[in-house]
């Protein structure tokens, strides 16, 4: 599965490239999908009515992998390991990686320099 990372969704809805491109094609896949962490952070980000209604018509499109145990545990480990080495990512990214290496998953972003630092995190960066 691929999950879109906040960038590049943003990007899509700003029709920004490569990332809108990408993002189009990949709408079309079975098996791409945000996190319930980037739908939060759209929603949270959606300033206008406008917008708001942009969001929630591409979020419909898109299955949020959720933040459950299993994943907020993965995340406290990414955390715990990127700040003990003085390479911290923040939280709402912790928590993204979390749930996609609980899922096995491959991140697409355009946020490589905060994600690469993950050790097993399988990133789509490149267009």
């Amino acid at each position: 599965m691929i999950v879109a990372d906040t960038d590049v969704l943003i990007d899509y809805l700003a029709g920004r490239e490569p990332s809108a491109s990408r993002v189009a094609l990949e709408l079309n896949a079975a098996s791409f999908g945000t996190t319930a962490i980037t739908r939060f952070e759209l929603l949270a980000g959606a300033r206008s009515e406008r917008q708001r209604g942009l969001v929630q018509t591409l979020l419909d499109a898109l299955p949020a992998l959720p933040l459950d145990a299993t994943a907020a545990d993965r995340a406290a480990e990414v955390r715990r390991e990127l700040e003990a080495r003085g390479e911290g990512i923040g939280m709402a990214d912790s928590l993204i990686a979390g749930i996609v290496l609980t899922h096995g998953a491959v991140l697409l972003t355009r946020n490589t320099r905060h994600f690469e630092r993950v050790p097993g995190l399988h990133l789509s960066g490149r267009y």
